[in-house]
C-alpha cells in the first residue's frame, strides 16, 4: 500500500436507494481495472462484494464491503453500502471512510427515498458528491425529465458532464458535455450542447480568477477547466451526473476516468478533531504526522475472528506499532495490518494518511474509537440512529441457553444499530432493530453462523403502578410452628409523590409527622420514610420493613408491574421479644404495602414517547391522522426542502408497536421516525381494565 503516496488515492462511498446497482457498479469497475477475468454477479452469487452468506441468499447487500483498484496511476478505495434503510448503520459508518460519495439511481425509477437520505447523509459529512445514474439500457427514460428533476430536488448545481448515446436497449455509449458546443444529436438522447453553459458557470463559480477571465470572453485551457472542475465538485458548486449501465459496463470506464481525476484525494476534505483542552483542530494528512486513525465498521468473520476496519487519517500505521484507545485510554499492540479485497486479506507492514486497512483480533476496538500515537485527540462521535423496533428473544432449546447472549453481542458489536437489552422490568431480553427484515435478518445470522435458534415475540409493554390517592392501614404477621415463631406487625401511610420534587425541601417534620429519617430512590421517585416513634418498631427491624416495602413494589400489586411515585411511612409497629425477626417484619412490611395501596386508588402508567416523522409532504394528512388514532398528540411540523416535512408529536408506546410497518405503507417506503422516550402517563380507565383483566388472566393461569 505504501507505493501510493495520498494525493494517489480515492476513496468513495457508493450509495443509494436498494436495487440501483451499486454492487454490479463495483464489480464493474473492478473488472474494467483488471481484476478477475469476469465481472462478478450479485445474481449468480459471484460477486466480490457479497461477503455475507446472506447477502448472497437475498440478492442485496446487508453490510458495508470493501474492494480497491487501481486506474490511471491512482488507487481507488470503493466501499459498497446497503440500499436499504433497515442496514443505514453501515452506510453512516462507512461516508466516514470516504472522501466523494457515489449517489446512484437507477434511470426508470428515478429519485427513491433512500436517494434523498443518502444525498443528505453525503452532504452533512461534507463529501463530494457524484450522481451516477444507472440501467440507461431500459426502456421508456425520459433523460431530460430525470435531469429536471434531480436539479429540483438536489439542486441547479446537479449537471450531466455526460449525455447518453442512444436510448433503452440501443444505449451504446456516452459523449461528455464539457465543450460539447452545438453538437449535432445525431443519436445521442438530448443534445451534449444544451448543459454546457450551466457546467462552464458551476466550473467558474467556485473560482474568482476564472470568472473574471470566463465573463470577458477569454477561452480557458483544458487544464484549467479539469482543475475547475475538481475544485467546483469539492465546493460543492458542481455536483456531476454521469450516464451508465453497469451490468452492460456502458459508460463505466468514464467514470472510472472521472473519479481518478475529480474526486477528491484524502487532503481535499478537511476533518477536525478535539484536543484535550476542548479545542478544534484541523488533521493533518501527511504520512509524517502524529498517527490519527478511525475505527468505523466491525466485522466477525469465521476464519479470520473479530476484523476491525480502520480509516488512517493522518501520520502511518505500522505492524507490530503500539496504538492509544482514546476511548478507553489503554495502548494496543497491533499486530498485524491487512489490505482487504471483498472478502480475501493481504498482510502488509504500514498503511499512511488516507489508507483502510483492517487489523485482527482485537478484541477492545469499537466502531468509532479514535486511535492515536503520541497524540491526545478525539475524532467526533459517529451518530447512529436508535433502533426502533423490538422484538422479545429467548433460546429455542435449553442447548442454545448459553451460546445466546454471546451470539448477539458478537452481531451487537457488527452492527451499531442493533442493540440487545434486558428490560428488568419485563425480565424480556429484547433485541432491537431498524425495522423487521433488519431483525429477520438477524435470526438467519444466528443460525447459520452461530447454530443458535430463537424464538421472538412482540416485547411486553414496561407499564408501571402508582397511586392517586392517600391511604393508611396495618398488617400483623404471625406465623407458629412449633419452637419460635415469626411475628411482626407494621402500620404505614403511602402517598401519591409529585415528580421533580427536591427531597431535602420536601420530606420535612411539617409535612410528615414525627419523621426521622427518610430514603430517597431518584429513578423510580420512591420515598421510604422513617416516622416511628417511642420504639414501637425496633431500629434494627425498620430497614427489613423498607425491604419488604421495595420487594412487593418490584413485584406489582395491580398488574404485576413495577411501583413508582409513591411515598411509604412507617409510623407504627409491635414485636415480640422471642419471635420477631427480621425476616417477619420484611413480610409485614411487603403485605401491609400491598393492602394499604389497593386502597389508595391504584392505576397504571404508560411510557409515552416523543416522535420525530419524517416524510413526504404530500402523506402529511394520512400520518397526523393515523397519529390520533393511536392516542397521539400533534407538537408541531418542520418544513424541509425536497417536499419534506417533519411530524414532532408524542404517543404512548402501546400504539407505536407496530408503526413502523404502518408508516412503510402509508409512505410507500419513504417515511422515517424516530422515537425516545418522554414520560410516564396515567393509562385511560378503559384501557386500565383491559391491561389489569389480562394480567388477572395470565395469573390465575399460572
Amino acid at each position: 500500500m505504501s507505493k501510493f503516496q495520498s494525493e494517489q488515492i480515492r476513496n468513495i462511498v457508493l450509495v443509494g436507494h436498494g436495487a440501483v446497482g451499486k454492487t454490479t457498479l463495483a464489480d464493474q469497475m473492478l473488472f474494467k481495472a483488471g481484476v478477475g477475468t469476469r465481472p462478478g454477479s450479485v445474481d449468480d452469487g459471484t460477486s466480490l462484494l457479497d461477503t455475507d452468506d446472506e447477502a448472497r441468499q437475498h440478492h442485496f447487500s446487508i453490510s458495508a464491503a470493501m474492494v480497491h483498484f487501481e486506474h490511471h496511476g491512482m488507487r481507488i478505495n470503493v466501499i459498497d453500502t446497503p440500499g436499504y434503510p433497515d442496514f443505514v448503520g453501515q452506510v453512516i459508518s462507512a461516508v466516514c471512510a470516504a472522501e466523494t460519495a457515489l449517489i446512484t439511481i437507477n434511470a426508470s425509477a428515478g429519485i427513491e427515498a433512500n436517494t434523498r437520505r443518502t444525498f443528505e447523509l453525503a452532504g452533512k459529512a461534507h463529501l463530494a458528491r457524484i450522481i451516477v445514474l444507472n440501467k440507461l439500457d431500459q426502456e421508456n427514460i425520459d433523460f431530460a425529465s430525470l435531469v429536471t428533476t434531480i436539479q429540483e430536488s438536489f439542486g441547479s448545481n446537479c449537471i450531466p458532464l455526460n449525455v447518453p448515446c442512444g436510448a433503452g436497449a440501443n444505449f451504446k455509449g456516452v459523449k461528455s458535455t464539457l465543450g460539447a458546443g452545438n453538437t449535432p444529436q445525431n443519436g445521442y438522447v438530448v443534445n451534449p450542447g444544451v448543459y454546457t453553459p450551466s457546467l462552464m458557470d458551476a466550473i467558474v463559480e467556485a473560482d474568482e480568477e476564472l470568472m473574471e477571465r470566463y465573463l470577458e470572453g477569454e477561452e480557458l485551457s483544458a487544464d484549467e477547466i479539469v482543475g475547475g472542475i475538481n475544485k467546483a465538485i469539492a465546493l460543492g458548486t458542481l455536483i456531476p451526473i454521469f450516464c451508465i449501465s453497469a451490468k452492460n459496463g456502458i459508460g463505466v470506464v468514464e467514470l472510472m476516468d472521472s473519479i481518478a481525476d475529480f474526486a477528491l484525494t484524502p487532503g481535499e476534505l478537511v476533518r477536525h478533531a478535539t484536543a484535550d483542552g476542548g479545542e478544534d483542530v484541523p488533521i493533518n494528512t501527511s504520512p509524517d504526522a502524529p498517527l490519527i486513525a478511525q475505527v468505523f465498521k466491525t466485522r466477525i468473520d469465521p476464519f479470520v475472528s473479530k476484523m476491525s476496519f480502520i480509516r488512517v487519517l493522518s501520520g502511518t500505521l505500522t505492524k507490530d506499532s503500539m496504538v492509544k484507545d482514546m476511548r478507553t485510554g489503554k495502548g494496543v499492540k497491533i499486530h498485524q495490518l491487512l489490505d482487504v479485497q471483498g472478502g480475501q486479506v493481504e498482510a502488509v507492514d504500514e498503511a499512511h494518511a488516507g489508507d483502510v486497512v483492517v487489523v485482527a483480533k482485537i478484541d477492545e476496538f469499537q466502531v468509532g474509537d479514535t486511535l492515536v500515537g503520541d497524540r491526545s485527540v478525539v475524532l467526533p462521535n459517529i451518530k447512529f440512529p436508535a433502533p426502533m423496533i423490538g422484538l422479545a428473544v429467548e433460546p429455542k432449546s435449553r442447548n442454545d441457553q448459553q451460546k445466546i447472549s454471546g451470539a448477539l453481542h458478537k452481531i451487537e458489536e457488527e452492527d451499531p444499530t442493533f442493540r440487545i437489552t434486558r428490560d428488568p422490568q419485563t425480565h424480556e431480553m429484547v433485541m432491537r432493530g431498524m425495522s423487521d427484515l433488519h431483525l429477520q435478518i438477524v435470526q438467519e445470522r444466528l443460525h447459520k453462523r452461530d447454530k443458535v435458534d430463537v424464538v421472538v415475540h412482540a416485547p411486553k409493554v414496561p407499564y408501571r403502578e402508582t397511586c392517586a390517592g392517600k391511604a393508611e392501614g396495618s398488617y400483623r404477621h404471625k406465623k407458629q410452628s412449633g419452637g419460635s415463631g415469626q411475628f411482626a406487625e407494621v402500620h404505614m401511610r403511602v402517598y401519591p409523590l409529585p415528580r421533580d420534587i427536591d427531597p431535602e425541601t420536601y420530606f420535612t417534620r411539617q409535612q410528615f409527622e414525627s419523621l426521622r429519617e427518610y430514603h430517597y430512590d431518584k429513578d423510580l421517585n420512591f420515598a421510604f420514610l422513617d416516622c416511628v416513634s417511642g420504639g414501637t418498631v425496633p431500629n434494627q427491624f425498620i430497614p427489613a420493613v423498607e425491604k419488604g416495602v421495595r420487594e412487593r413494589m418490584e413485584k406489582g400489586v395491580l398488574a404485576g408491574y413495577h411501583v413508582q411515585d409513591v411515598a411509604v411511612a412507617l409510623f407504627f409497629g409491635k414485636d415480640h421479644p422471642v419471635d420477631s425477626n427480621e425476616a417477619a417484619f420484611r413480610t409485614a412490611g411487603s403485605h401491609c404495602f400491598r393492602d394499604i395501596f389497593l386502597q389508595a386508588k391504584p392505576c397504571l402508567l404508560e411510557p409515552v414517547m416523543h416522535l420525530a416523522v419524517t416524510a413526504p409532504s404530500d402523506h402529511v394528512g394520512t400520518l397526523t391522522s393515523d397519529l390520533n388514532t393511536r392516542r397521539g398528540r400533534m407538537e408541531g411540523m418542520d418544513p424541509l426542502p425536497g417536499n419534506i416535512t417533519v411530524i414532532q408529536a408524542r404517543a404512548p408506546l402501546a400504539e407505536l408497536m407496530t408503526y413502523a410497518r404502518s408508516l412503510s405503507s402509508m409512505t410507500g417506503g419513504q417515511g422515517s421516525y424516530t422515537m425516545e422516550f418522554s414520560h410516564y402517563e396515567q393509562v385511560p380507565p378503559h384501557e386500565q381494565q383491559k391491561i389489569v383483566a389480562a394480567a388477572q388472566m395470565k395469573h390465575d393461569e399460572e
